[in-house]
């Protein structure tokens, strides 16, 4: 079984930095790409980041320069630095993967974590 859960979202206010973690966890072989993806109220689930294996990061317009994406060593925890955050980036944020089991290729969503800034 495989788990991927986020952390670290919350309430700041406009210009402040929030660093959010997305773990997987479980019988996993291996990793692909880890992304980030958030949704705004009313609006479609928007690709933010993204993380493959091979290490070339990429990021929407929207968030360039400000958010940063990285992967740890093992490459089973993601993180999302955000920094100079906007009231526009106000959403749930989710984390997107694809593992590889022993038997099995998946694609997996984490429950999402509600990031909420203030203006």
């Amino acid at each position: 079984q495989v788990h991927v859960t986020e952390s670290g979202g919350g309430l700041v206010q406009a210009g402040g930095s929030l660093r959010l973690s997305c773990a997987a966890s479980g019988s996993i072989s291996s990793i692909g790409t880890m992304s980030w993806y958030r949704q705004r109220p009313g609006e479609q689930r928007e690709l933010v980041a993204t993380f493959p294996k091979d290490g070339r990061t990429w990021y929407a317009d929207s968030v360039k320069g400000r958010f940063t994406i990285t992967r740890d060593d093992a490459g089973n925890t993601v993180y999302l630095q955000m920094n100079s955050l906007k009231p526009e980036d106000t959403a749930v944020y989710y984390c997107f993967t694809d593992i590889t089991s022993r038997y099995t290729h998946s694609e997996y969503w984490g429950r999402g974590t509600q990031v909420t800034v203030s203006s």
